[in-house]
């Protein structure tokens, strides 16, 4: 199964790829590589329709896309909108929680053996381990260096990083459909046990939650798939908290 935080996943696309036009579907099978996808679940938070009607109105066409994708699931918290708003931003309700205890309640019905989380907060730890004691095998797809969330890397059995390489061939826009190798996979020792990252490491900030929640760290530069540096694209991108 896979557990994906749609707003960490949002902004990390925002800031290391400079493009937010990701086909979940061809991720996912990314992720998975040869193994059979028992379900994916995306993980998000609904911005208020009267605080924000335009992105609220955005947000429901990209939720209504993801619901279309075979084999997945949509989990929905909410923003909640202080007085002080719009001069204090809104603050996410829900969406960690409804994660960690699907994650938690689907390993306990053994309703799989390896779990994937894409996501970048530490505060995961927990639900990781109780799923690891429960037999199984959680691995974790993060953007970033091996400095960063170091307590996700610690606890997960298996890091994906997140960078030029596994994501080619996941766009909607161009080269979309091409690129399906696999990333290239050596083992780290890391507290006596064996992790698992790919050859390459990209960028990474700190997990996002809103898109105006928390300003981008500064952006590093990347590459796309064929080793060229990413610049910022024309075409259309999501205005809002997803994918």
């Amino acid at each position: 199964m896979v557990f994906i935080d749609g707003s960490n996943m949002y902004h990390s696309l925002k800031a290391f790829f400079k493009r937010t036009d990701l086909d979940l579907a061809l991720f996912s099978r990314k992720l998975i590589e040869k193994r059979h996808l028992v379900r994916m679940y995306y993980y998000n938070a609904v911005v208020g329709k009267q605080e924000e009607p335009e992105r609220f109105k955005d947000q429901e066409k990209f939720f209504k896309s993801v619901s279309t994708i075979p084999y997945t699931e949509l989990r929905l918290g909410r923003l909640v909108y202080t007085n002080q708003w719009p001069g204090s931003p809104p603050f996410e309700k829900g969406v960690d929680v409804q994660l960690a205890t699907d994650m938690i309640t689907h390993a306990f019905k053994n309703n799989f053996d390896v779990a994937i989380l894409v996501a970048g907060d530490n505060d995961f730890v927990g639900a990781i381990q109780a799923v690891k004691d429960n037999g199984k095998h959680v691995e974790v797809a993060l953007f970033g260096q091996e400095r960063t969330s170091r307590q996700l890397r610690d606890a997960a059995d298996r890091i994906i990083t997140l960078d030029g390489r596994i994501m080619r061939g996941c766009w909607k826009g161009p080269q979309s459909s091409q690129g399906n190798s696999k990333p290239r996979l050596k083992p780290v020792s890391t507290n006596n046990n064996t992790k698992f990252h790919s050859n390459r490491s990209g960028q990474h900030s700190e997990p996002y939650y809103a898109e105006h929640l928390k300003p981008a760290n500064e952006i590093h530069d990347d590459v796309n798939e064929n080793g060229q540096e990413i610049l910022p694209l024309n075409s259309w991108h999501n205005p809002y908290n997803g994918p």
